[in-house]
């Protein structure tokens, strides 16, 4: 047999044994990687969507909290992970796009280290207060700011997410001086606002909204090019300092490399899901707009925020601890 015979034989048996681990998908339990905290909006979508899988597959899909470095502790065990659909990681724009660009040496390639699945929602990031912080609209957020010697402090659910930049660049278009402090994830950070252990703090609105609502920390503004669909009443940032916008986006992604096949499959199944009206209502009724578009999608969404946001990283000199 000649090498060339060999050659066409052994990519054929490749072709076959691909073909067939994909249609057999799943056969063992799916580990569902939320590089935060519990409590933040990844982990409310994910145990929203990871037991609905359970139910069509028959078999598990486990979240795992893994918390750290920015969200890129989690991630990056999904981008060195077997490429065989069974490790996903359910990652935002945060843990994706920037984070992996303030460390000097990146924990994986956004654009190469993912095979993207799904974008899943896009959700409005909230600057909130404590109740007793002494202002009501971002005029005075600024000018309370500018009022003070010190810095003020604002939260964040951690370095290098798409919130802490969120306020560098209030700092930036305000000309400002604010101190950030950085957390776990959003959960943590809320929990930390309704305690009073910072003052202000920039966070995805689904974690924030059932407190907003009790009264328990107070919504200031949206940092959105439009007002919220749950608080119509709450304007934007921009409303005031025109041009500032910070959009925040989720989704799932396995280790590049994945089939085509399963991505796909995985893809059609959380599309079905998102679009059942108990979890369409569900996610929207936490702040939620389903976004559910296609692995290409997704891919150049990533592509796009990358090439926004890295530059914004390198201004403002963002360091991992």
């Amino acid at each position: 047999m000649s090498t060339l015979t060999k050659a066409y034989f052994l990519a054929n048996a490749l072709l076959v044994s691909v073909a067939a681990t994909a249609q057999t998908y799943p056969q063992k339990p799916i580990r569902l990687i939320v590089p935060t905290a519990p409590g933040g909006a990844n982990d409310i979508l994910a145990r929203a969507i990871g037991p609905r899988l359970t139910d069509v597959w028959r078999q598990p899909v486990v979240v795992d909290n893994r918390a750290g470095g920015g969200g890129t502790i989690g991630a990056a065990l999904v981008a060195r992970a077997k490429p065989d659909g069974y490790t996903l990681v359910l990652g935002s724009i945060s843990h994706i796009a920037i984070a992996p660009n303030i460390f000097p040496q990146k924990p994986y390639d956004p654009e190469k280290d993912f095979a993207p699945v799904i974008q899943l929602v896009d959700q409005p990031v909230v600057l909130a207060a404590h109740p007793s912080f002494p202002g009501r609209t971002v005029q005075d957020v600024i000018s309370f700011a500018r009022s003070k010697r010190e810095e003020l402090i604002y939260g964040s659910p951690g370095i290098g997410s798409v919130m802490h930049l969120a306020g560098e660049m209030l700092q930036d278009r305000a000309g400002l001086r604010l101190l950030h402090v950085p957390y776990k994830g959003g959960g943590p950070a809320v929990i930390e606002l309704i305690g009073g252990q910072v003052p202000l703090l920039f966070v995805g609105l689904a974690p924030a909204l059932p407190h907003i609502r009790s009264g328990r920390i107070r919504a200031i503004a949206v940092a959105g090019a439009r007002r919220a669909s749950v608080l119509p009443d709450l304007p934007t940032i921009g409303e005031t300092l025109p041009g500032y916008q910070v959009n925040f986006w989720a989704g799932v992604l396995a280790p590049a490399g994945t089939s085509s096949t399963i991505v796909n499959q995985l893809n059609r199944e959380i599309v079905k899901i998102l679009r059942t009206p108990a979890v369409n209502q569900q996610l929207r009724d936490a702040s939620f707009d389903i976004i559910a578009g296609t692995p290409h999608q997704f891919s150049a969404a990533i592509r796009d925020d990358v090439r926004r946001w890295v530059p914004v990283v390198r201004v403002a000199s963002i360091k991992p601890e």
